[in-house]
């Protein structure tokens, strides 16, 4: 366990390395120039030494290693710099943009397994039945429809038509509900098939017909036995798409006005806020990597030939 968690800790570093320098590149390459957007050059005329000053102020001058380094070095001193645009500091409106995106997360994620896990289930038990091609037909369908326009059907209908929910916004649990029935629909989509064909497999196994010779229920069988065998694969995909997650988040936070990370981040790309934008990739690098250590945790702990590889390589 100690060398699984050494091994991931180098790793997160490296790949934050890679993935902030990298995405420092792109945005100062980007086209814009942000001091222009400081300046609010498009309204008021400002002159060239006043443009070139204010370039000076702030390093735009210095080679962009040189402005890389600076920036990693006031990371390291947990400082990721001030928004050009309001002047606030960068971890204060992102910290206060957090609630937000872990709620609506959290709201999709429970969505998705309150579909996923019932779903997936009845059509592993009940195979080739009419609830199997529903669910079949229903992930199709999850899959083949945009998070964007599922969600602007349902502003339509539920919201604007019925009045049942607030069109935009973060206003209490009913403003939650649609953003998270929008996001959690299209991810549930992969996890009813994945579940279903991971659960068709656990039961075709010798310990569960083992079990059944030895005149346990069903249910016993079921959810102490099969259950717990289909989960690691299904753990390891949801670890891989967190990153998936995350981009839903911010399509479905921009199209609900829902004032979380995403927003604040597409927010700050109009308006060429190169602090706040490199602030969220990092952070957003650092979550995606801590979510797929603990899922490869969480993998080592639910699979017993996982451990023995690992007491075999010591």
């Amino acid at each position: 366990m100690f060398r699984i968690i050494s091994r991931r800790l180098i790793e997160v570093l490296i790949f934050v390395l890679i993935i902030t320098f990298i995405s420092f590149l792109f945005i100062r390459l980007a086209p814009g120039d942000p001091i222009m957007t400081i300046l609010n050059a498009d309204e008021l005329a400002v002159t060239q030494n006043q443009i070139e000053s204010l370039r000076e102020e702030m390093g735009f001058n210095e080679p962009l290693l040189i402005q890389y380094v600076t920036w990693l070095w006031r990371f390291i001193q947990f400082d990721l710099g001030d928004s050009f645009v309001t002047g606030q500091p960068v971890m204060e409106l992102i910290l206060g943009a957090v609630p937000a995106t872990l709620e609506l997360t959290i709201g999709s994620t429970i969505v998705m397994l309150l579909i996923a896990i019932p779903l997936g289930s009845l059509a592993a038990i009940y195979r080739n039945s009419w609830i199997d091609q529903f669910s079949r037909a229903l992930s199709v369908v999850g899959a083949a429809i945009p998070s964007f326009w599922l969600g602007l059907l349902l502003i339509d209908l539920l919201a604007v038509e019925m009045g049942f929910f607030p069109t935009m916004g973060r206003d209490g649990f009913l403003s939650l509900l649609l953003p998270s029935i929008t996001l959690g629909l299209a991810i549930s989509s992969v996890y009813v098939r994945l579940l279903r064909s991971s659960l068709l497999e656990s039961l075709n196994q010798d310990f569960i017909k083992a079990a059944r010779a030895r005149g346990l229920s069903s249910f016993r069988i079921f959810f102490f036995h099969a259950f717990r065998s289909a989960l690691p694969p299904v753990i390891t995909v949801f670890g891989v798409s967190i990153g998936s997650l995350i981009g839903g988040v911010v399509v479905v936070e921009v199209l609900f006005a829902y004032p979380g990370i995403g927003k604040l981040v597409v927010d700050s790309i109009k308006q060429r806020d190169y602090p706040i934008i490199q602030g969220y990739i990092l952070i957003m690098a650092i979550i995606v990597f801590s979510v797929n250590t603990l899922v490869d945790l969480s993998y080592y702990l639910l699979n017993p030939e996982a451990r023995l590889r690992e007491k075999e390589t010591n």
